[in-house]
């Protein structure tokens, strides 16, 4: 099992930022896709970003323009990164990491829906205030 660990959370007021780290315990083809997800209280688990190990990127509508992902698996090492830009208070959720195998014929959608992923970590809070 791949081991996930989040850091980074925190409380920001409205157009603040904060910056999400996720390291795993591998970076091997259970890791080649890795995506972020979040959860608010009394609501789904919805994703928010993906990275594959190609380096491709994917984003759910509600924080293209203001989130990036990417990742670093330089020398070993294998950790992914949310930069959260011009934060509103609907993004206030508990954030999780996640990763998978990717398949090539996955979709888009496939690749940002919490069903597709095998390990997920514990998740690190974010809180945004207006």
């Amino acid at each position: 099992q791949v081991q996930l660990v989040e850091s980074g959370g925190g409380s920001v007021q409205a157009g603040g930022s904060l910056r999400l780290s996720c390291a795993a315990s591998e970076n091997t083809y259970r890791t080649n896709l890795m995506g972020w997800f979040r959860q608010a209280p009394g609501k789904q688990r919805e994703g928010v970003a993906a990275i594959a190990g190609t380096g491709t990127t994917y984003y759910a509508d509600s924080v293209k323009g203001r989130f990036t992902i990417s990742r670093d698996s330089a020398n070993a090492k294998n950790t992914v990164y949310l930069q959260m830009n011009s934060l509103h208070p609907e993004d206030t959720a508990m954030y999780y990491c996640a990763a998978t195998r990717a398949l090539s014929w996955m979709t888009p959608t496939q690749r940002l829906s919490a069903p597709t992923y095998n390990d997920w970590g514990q998740g690190t809070e974010v809180t945004v205030s207006s």
